[in-house]
């Protein structure tokens, strides 16, 4: 038998989140009721109460209702609910968690799921849904469910959505997944444009008795991959695809933030990274690419898809923060340059071969670069590349194994 906690504002939605752990007992399993509201009393007594919550997180809440500001309140109970729920977790008191809100209980209850590991059951049932969910959930496996109606009493429709969101948690925990073979870890970075690398690449490292996780460079796929990282799971890192970085310089679509390629240099892991499609920065449909930008030379990927090639003035910025970040690494790093194109269509007579651009890139990497630097004359996608990756990474990971 597990037990689900259910996070919930117990002062407002009390009688939606008391339905819903009762049809999850139906189920077979316990209950652990968390209560987060900062109103009222709460309608339905709680297993844990609001005051247990803020005193998980440090925090003195009997000023802060006083005060009866409850933009300040859920700020204060979202910085605590996870710490709260993280514990519990670890203690092994919750095998699951739900909850169900509207604006401010789907910003409660999603901050709590967000200090959980990867692969525990999460289930947020949000009037949100359907909209923009990115800030909600940003790179963890936080599964949404629409609740249809607003969560304000129980109908109907309601009782149905959350008749099923507890059939939904309940099979999560069920759900005991076939974790295989116990292998070490290596995370890659690939794009389109770089995949026959990492193909080759992948099949090079997993011949040694790793098991590779590729990451979408899609931005949310970059910062899932820098998570991660720093949690510790991962033995070496493939970083090839570094493209995120020409999105967040010129302001385009598909950043990961200024903290990518960050995680490996603070968690010391052995990584290798190369300035693959760096050529390339992402906007939506055509029409969608800013004014300031016209003129440039772009790629229309598809309809949905616009690459802007960058310039000789962005690609030198680039290169100096691709080395910059590396420079910091507390492990074994290295840079590898393909000389030959950093991406499908950069190699020469492709759309977006530029060697003013290419020069600029690669002279900065050399420039700024305190970490090795080696450099190949095919392209990023060509076997010498992908295979040297590949090697480079495994003597990094054999050199670190044999110094620890």
């Amino acid at each position: 038998m597990a037990t689900i906690g259910i996070v919930g504002t117990l002062d407002s939605k009390g009688e939606e989140h008391a339905f819903l752990a009762e049809r999850i007992r139906e189920q077979g399993h316990d209950t652990l009721l968390i209560d987060v509201g900062t109103g009222g009393d709460p309608q339905v007594a709680p297993d844990v109460t609001r005051f247990e919550v803020a005193e998980a997180g440090g925090i003195d809440l009997q000023p802060l209702i006083d005060k009866h500001d409850r933009g300040e309140c859920v700020v204060a109970m979202s910085e605590a609910a996870p710490v709260l729920v993280a514990r519990l977790a670890a203690e092994g008191k919750i095998d699951g968690i739900i909850s169900l809100g509207g604006g401010g209980g789907t910003a409660l209850g999603t901050a709590a799921m967000r200090a959980l590991p990867l692969g525990f059951p999460k289930l947020m049932v949000s009037t949100l849904a359907s909209g923009n969910t990115a800030h909600y959930l940003r790179e963890t496996d936080i599964a949404m469910m629409p609740s249809i109606v607003d969560v304000a009493g129980l109908n109907r429709i309601s009782r149905m959505v959350f008749t099923r969101a507890a059939g939904a948690i309940c099979g999560m925990v069920d759900a005991k997944p076939d974790e295989g073979e116990s292998k070490p870890l290596v995370v890659a970075s690939m794009f389109g444009n770089t995949t026959t690398c990492i193909e080759i690449a992948k099949k090079v490292i997993e011949a040694e008795g790793y098991e590779v996780l590729v990451f979408h460079a899609t931005g949310t796929g970059g910062k899932t991959m820098e998570k991660l990282i720093a949690s510790g799971m991962v033995s070496g890192v493939l970083d090839v695809t570094t493209t995120e970085w020409a999105d967040e310089l010129v302001g385009a679509t598909l950043s990961a933030g200024p903290e990518r390629l960050e995680a490996a240099g603070k968690a010391g892991v052995p990584a290798v990274v190369a300035p693959g499609c760096l050529d390339m920065a992402n906007f939506g449909e055509r029409e969608s690419v800013p004014e300031q930008f016209e003129g440039r030379n772009f790629y229309i990927h598809n309809p949905q898809v616009t690459l802007m090639r960058t310039n000789a003035t962005e690609c030198a910025d680039l290169g100096r923060i691709v080395a910059e970040k590396v420079n910091a690494y507390q492990g074994p790093a290295e840079i590898l340059i393909p000389k030959g194109g950093i991406s499908v269509i950069s190699r020469e007579g492709e759309p977006f071969h530029d060697a003013e651009a290419d020069a600029a890139l690669f002279g900065a990497l050399r420039e700024h670069a305190k970490v090795p630097v080696h450099e190949f004359d095919g392209d990023i996608n060509s076997e010498e590349f992908a295979e040297a990756a590949a090697k480079r990474l495994l003597a990094l990971m054999n050199s670190a194994k044999a110094g620890s």
